[in-house]
């Protein structure tokens, strides 16, 4: 039958399985790169969009997420997740065919509006898909490797997207450079590429074996499912930490592209390019810190990406004293290294610790609830940055050292805090209070700070060694099928 589940799966299932989930994994990576973040804000600006615009479509997504929770439902009776998550992701990708048309055959205003629309349609039908998806990731791959298989997964998918990135950013350039006149039909053609590549994605996800859902015990209802998470106190507290901590980096980070090209007036290469470096350190770290979630606990990795990434998103403010100046270019490296290393850790660890904590057959249950306080604050957090900018535009903190002499008066301006530089301060703030939420979520592992900086200081230098010699370099890329050929049946 197509779409068929088993009741378990043979080792060899399992390996072809875990082989189809990776490169699922780079063909929808190389669509979200072409179709998504500097190129997707890029375009929008192309088309007028104003920062309320820009908010908004920064929003979507996370709010789409909500959809999760009646999408439980739906899986739990149609029993068969891959039905589910391919029938919605191939609706979903096709959302994106009116957004390739929007040179064609509308005005930038109307564009605008097919844009949030389609992204709209897109989000929702992709919430369906990854409810689905989630569940059957948790009953499918080895629970003691999934932080290297998921580390794996996104160090392969992130060097992908940086060779992606690349080539497109010259392209565009070279697009605007040929036809001034035209530049929203080359972000047309990188759209079209994107959608060609989540298609091809959606072929693997259809050939990738699905074990038998676990039936719940608990009673039967969309409302006992979602309730359940709530009263489980560990669970709660580490809904409290991801909803807190995704409400203070989504308050922020949308706009950090907006940011380096208007404000700071970058070209979109330079920004790509300050992406790709970012990219590099994740693929340096993925594999550190994915060694550590196993070693020590997801918790131990958060508790010292999360501090790191709260430094970078600190650090914003001072890209600019109002103006850019000498140490403009070198704090924008600076951060988009801190935040290539903080993140590999953060993406890791934060997805990885939902699925270790929800208990089996619970799983879509408990993955739901999740992803819905953490929808709902990441929705929330952009909407108020769009909104409240214009209120931020006419208001300016500064802090100044003045120095006084008989002959002369030096002014230093140490802080000066402007529009989105507000939000940067506040993100760093609430991020702070996220942290100390974290505290309260008990993980099995759990490791002490120090330790885990020393096991990823000696686990980088031991990576960065098997880059030189080109078999250290397969080694780094092989996937590891021996670890899944070893494991029981559960």
């Amino acid at each position: 039958m197509v779409f068929e589940t088993k009741e378990s799966l043979t080792d060899e299932e399992i390996r072809r399985g875990l082989k189809l989930v990776i490169r699922d994994g780079l063909a929808t990576q190389a669509m979200v790169t072409l179709t998504g973040g500097i190129f997707l804000v890029a375009f929008a600006l192309q088309l007028g969009a104003s920062n309320t615009v820009i908010g908004l479509l920064a929003a979507i997504p996370p709010l789409a997420e909500l959809l999760q929770m009646p999408a439980i439902y739906v899986v739990d009776r149609v029993q068969k997740r891959r039905l589910v998550v391919v029938a919605a992701s191939l609706a979903a990708r096709l959302c994106w065919l009116p957004i390739v048309l929007i040179p064609f055959f509308f005005s930038p205003e109307q564009g605008i509006f097919v844009l949030i629309a389609s992204i709209a349609l897109y989000a929702s039908f992709s919430a369906i898909s990854h409810c689905g998806w989630n569940s059957w990731m948790r009953d499918l791959i080895p629970q003691d490797r999934l932080g290297a298989f998921f580390s794996r997964r996104l160090t392969l998918s992130t060097a992908l997207a940086l060779v992606i990135s690349l080539a497109a950013g010259f392209f565009i350039d070279s697009w605007k450079t040929v036809f001034p006149d035209l530049a929203a039909y080359g972000y047309s053609a990188l759209f079209l590429l994107g959608l060609v590549a989540g298609l091809f994605g959606i072929t693997l996800l259809a050939r990738t074996p699905e074990p038998r859902m676990v039936a719940a015990d608990e009673e039967d209802g969309l409302l006992a499912t979602i309730k359940k998470p709530f009263t489980d106190v560990n669970f709660k507290n580490l809904i409290i930490f991801l909803g807190s901590w995704n409400f203070a980096v989504n308050l922020a980070a949308p706009f950090f592209t907006v940011y380096m090209l208007q404000t700071i007036g970058l070209d979109i290469s330079v920004v790509v390019a300050l992406g790709v470096g970012s990219q590099i350190m994740n693929i340096v770290f993925y594999r550190s810190w994915g060694r550590i979630s196993d070693r020590y606990s997801n918790k131990s990795v958060l508790a010292v990406s999360g501090p790191l990434f709260m430094l970078a998103i600190f650090a914003w403010m001072f890209v600019t004293l109002p103006d850019v100046y000498i140490l403009t270019y070198p704090l924008l490296v600076l951060i988009h290294i801190l935040m290539g290393v903080s993140l590999a850790g953060v993406s890791l660890a934060s997805g990885n610790i939902s699925l270790k904590m929800a208990p089996r057959g619970q799983a879509t249950g408990y993955l739901a609830a999740s992803t819905f306080t953490n929808s709902v604050a990441a929705g929330i957090a952009p909407i108020l940055g769009g909104l409240f900018v214009d209120f931020f535009a006419e208001r300016e903190l500064l802090w100044t050292l003045i120095w006084k002499s008989p002959v002369r008066e030096l002014v230093f301006v140490t802080l000066d805090l402007r529009q989105w530089e507000f939000f940067f301060l506040f993100a760093f703030i609430l991020g702070l209070y996220s942290l100390h939420r974290l505290a309260a979520v008990q993980e099995e592992g759990e490791a002490k700070e120090q330790e885990v900086v020393d096991a990823l200081i000696a686990g980088v230098r031991r990576d960065m060694r098997n880059f030189s010699p080109a078999g250290g370099l397969r080694d780094l890329v092989k996937f590891p099928f021996s670890s899944a050929r070893g494991r029981k049946k559960r």
